[in-house]
């Protein structure tokens, strides 16, 4: 068993302290207090190594923040050109979302600053036409209008020989105008 005088000692101590707790006006206490000498005491490392930053960012609402921040003064400070470098515009335009990209692009007004007799003074012309092969370009350009020119002349060969054909036939004095074409050409398309 324990002492009588100490239970006594307990009861009294409990007593004593809830009569100070009641007593005290706690806002009084709190105005004595320096803060700045109680702040300085205080460890903000090993308090902020027990705070959850990912909890804590969980609640915050980032939009709020961002309608405050003027990004103007944030681009200024941006050097471009590092941050062009990073950009691969032909992985950019092979991606499968090309239509979705263009969309928000206005290709026109890119264009607008694009001053196009700069970028033609930086084309190596001698270099550009070392590497085109002229000579299947003229062939296949003139290939076509000679093939043309063929056709054409074949045209008036046909319409020729139809007007030799009935000039002969008229000196000839013939009453039934020829075949239109060969007797085998004709043959041929009756069996079809």
């Amino acid at each position: 068993m324990t002492d009588p005088a100490e239970s006594l000692a307990q009861r009294v101590a409990e007593r004593v302290v809830d009569i100070l707790i009641h007593a005290l006006d706690v806002n009084a206490l709190v105005q004595l207090v320096d803060l700045n000498a109680l702040l300085e005491h205080v460890d903000i490392n090993k308090i902020l190594q027990r705070v959850d930053l990912d909890a804590l960012l969980d609640r915050v609402d980032v939009n709020p923040l961002l309608d405050r921040v003027d990004v103007n003064p944030l681009l200024d400070r941006v050097d471009v050109n590092p941050l062009l470098d990073r950009v691969d515009v032909n992985a950019l335009l092979n991606r499968a979302d090309v239509d979705g990209v263009m969309r928000r692009v206005d290709v026109g007004t890119l264009l607008d600053r694009v001053d196009v007799n700069e970028l033609m003074r930086r084309i190596d012309m001698d270099a550009l036409v070392e590497q085109t092969d002229l000579g299947a370009v003229i062939a296949r350009s003139s290939g076509g209008a000679a093939s043309e020119a063929l056709d054409a002349a074949r045209s008036q060969a046909v319409g020729l020989d139809q007007f030799i054909d009935r000039w002969a036939g008229r000196l000839l004095r013939r009453k039934n105008p020829g075949p239109s074409a060969p007797i085998a050409l004709l043959n041929t398309q009756a069996d079809t």
